[in-house]
């Protein structure tokens, strides 16, 4: 069966040991976070994940959403662990506190996504999703719709969703068709239909916020002329309450792969009342607040079913009993050994580990800079977060979905064939995780806009401040006998960055088709520096452990699992420079009509 336990130590062990705690702290409207506040907030959201959302997790898959008439029911049980999710205030931890939140920075709303993740992932994608359209509205609503909508947003009373998708338009989005028309009380009506809008009609809360991609009458051709609205399910009444049923109704839901208890719908807008949010004719600018935060959110995603996967068949290689070690038996009073004693298992429970723990502390930075850039005083500091995670981004999106697909399928891999039977629970880990590498723009699109958009911004300049980042650690360590197992190979794998992205520089303005053949490649090259990054980071954080003589076990683990991910992971850095490196040519030679 799959299994989930948070794995709080491990998450506080690079909160508080591989991140610089104390900065994050000292960030103003931090001013009362402390390492133990942290941990009762983790064992808090380790209770509900563990015992509200993981044993629904199954029967939602089994059951599904139920739709009928434009209605739409959630599966068993999960109105009621909605309803105990915002009891607890876990919708709000990390909203702003002028409309009622807690104000809790980034990097802890990460740490609670990822086991929320991991125990459920379409649960987690209602709230998910809310609090990415809370932050569209709170960084470019009015100030009435902000007093309107964040509060009820916030605390989970009301849920919200992003419509961009038409049936003819996904990522080219200046083809999109919803129309605006501009209304004498300064309202738009709303026309058109919107597809595979998750979480767009569900019974969990009293209202669903829509926040909407539409045309104005007058507006330019192409994405220059896109606007972004909000437009309730409800329209609320002067004191706040759900109202009148707007023109917005749920035409159908997908029948899917996965995530089978998060319902994607179809919306019909007909003639609903909606309102501006932003400038207009700039609805994209805005829409993209929304957009990144559910990109990190989609990549917190992959890492909180590679968890899972990982925990999963870690579990099944030590109960499940098959053949012997090539070394001599093992278990001499068992007809066969554990499997977790075969090679080629532990080379899988090895890729899912090291992605696993290394990515924890890859995101949990990412949030950190998040938290820098939102909330430090020192304008330097908040651009240099800024740039970082303009870069990260894609970065994070792209890798680790695609991992957590792979982790996913390695489980199965090791259950064998009982991988590939329902009632064993490890085969939903991997059709849940097949969506992750689409929604939210497809991977190759995350790779586009990092060698197109991400790479060049600013004159390089985020470019530079990554590279920049990895420099100096490997410069302030370079003399450490004891990282040089961790600092030579990133210190390899960074020139093969520069190598990479110099070719790519100096190729693509002569034919754009370069930069499009070595976006992916280039995309899973950085990310894998970026992870030995992180890795040596955690090296340097267990020797500084276990020279302080403190539970030797645990920081050794780092240090082995380290050393298999600088091994045995890293060196496909190679193989994709030189990939990189080959040029479009030999995918693009061959004709259209000749596939």
């Amino acid at each position: 069966m799959a299994t989930y336990k948070a794995p709080l130590k491990d998450m506080r062990f690079v909160l508080e040991e591989v991140l610089d705690f104390g900065t994050l702290s000292a960030l103003p409207g931090n001013g009362e976070l402390t390492p133990d506040l942290v941990a009762a907030i983790l064992e808090e959201g380790a209770k509900i994940a563990e015992n509200v959302l993981f044993p629904i997790n199954r029967s939602g898959d089994e059951e599904g959403c139920h739709y009928e008439n434009g209605v739409v029911r959630t599966p068993a049980g999960f109105k009621e662990a909605y309803r105990q999710f915002v009891e607890g205030g876990w919708t709000n931890t990390t909203s702003d506190p002028r409309y009622g939140g807690q104000g809790l920075p980034a990097t802890l709303g990460f740490m609670l996504s990822e086991m929320f993740s991991s125990a459920n992932m379409s649960f987690s994608m209602y709230p998910g999703l809310s609090h990415g359209a809370y932050e569209a509205i709170r960084v470019h609503a009015s100030d009435e719709l902000k007093q309107a909508y964040l509060p009820k947003l916030g605390d989970g009373t009301w849920t919200g969703t992003m419509c961009l998708t038409e049936a003819h338009c996904g990522t080219d989005l200046g083809m999109l068709r919803t129309r605006a028309e501009p209304q004498a009380d300064h309202s738009y009506s709303i026309t058109g239909t919107k597809i595979f809008i998750s979480a767009g009609e569900h019974d969990l809360a009293e209202n669903i916020i829509h926040l909407v991609l539409a045309r104005l009458p007058d507006a330019p051709e192409g994405v220059r002329g896109i606007s972004l609205f909000l437009v309730p399910k409800f329209v609320p009444t002067t004191d706040g309450k759900p109202g009148e049923r707007n023109g917005v109704r749920c035409g159908a839901i997908e029948h899917k792969m996965g995530i089978k208890a998060s319902s994607t719908a179809v919306l019909n807008f007909d003639q609903a009342k909606g309102w501006l949010v932003g400038e207009a004719n700039k609805g994209l600018n805005a829409m993209f607040v929304m957009m990144n935060a559910a990109r990190v959110g989609v990549a917190i995603l992959g890492l909180g079913l590679a968890e899972t996967s990982y925990q999963s068949a870690v579990a099944y290689a030590r109960d499940r009993v098959q053949g012997r070690s090539l070394t001599g038996p093992k278990e001499k009073d068992k007809p066969a050994d554990p499997i977790i004693v075969h090679p080629d298992v532990r080379r899988m429970l090895m890729i899912q580990r090291s992605f696993t723990e290394g990515a924890r502390s890859l995101v949990y930075w990412v949030g950190t800079l998040i938290d820098v850039a939102h909330r430090s005083e020192d304008a330097e500091k908040r651009e240099v977060a800024d740039d970082l995670l303009q870069l990260l981004t894609p970065v994070l999106k792209a890798y680790f979905t695609d991992m957590g697909f792979e982790c996913a399928n390695l489980a199965i891999q090791t259950y064998g064939g009982h991988g590939y039977i329902r009632e064993h629970g490890v085969e939903q880990l991997a059709r849940d995780a097949r969506i992750t590498q689409l929604y939210e723009g497809t991977n190759g699109i995350q790779a586009l806009d990092l060698v197109g958009r991400k790479l060049p911004m600013k004159g390089g300049r985020p470019a530079q401040r990554l590279l920049g980042e990895i420099s100096g650690f490997i410069a302030a360590n370079k003399g450490d006998a004891a990282m040089a197992e961790f600092i030579e190979p990133l210190e390899k794998a960074l020139g093969r960055v520069q190598e990479s992205v110099l070719w790519l520089m100096q190729n693509a303005m002569k034919n754009p088709d370069e930069a499009g053949g070595a976006a992916t490649d280039t995309l899973r090259l950085i990310a894998l520096t970026a992870m030995a990054f992180m890795w040596a980071r955690i090296a340097k954080a267990a020797q500084k452990g276990l020279a302080a003589g403190n539970d030797n076990e645990f920081y050794e683990a780092k240090l082995q699992t380290g050393r298999f991910f600088a091994r045995r992971v890293l060196p496909q850095t190679t193989a994709l420079m030189h990939a990189i490196k080959s040029g479009a040519e030999p995918m693009m030679a061959l004709k259209a009509e000749a596939f």
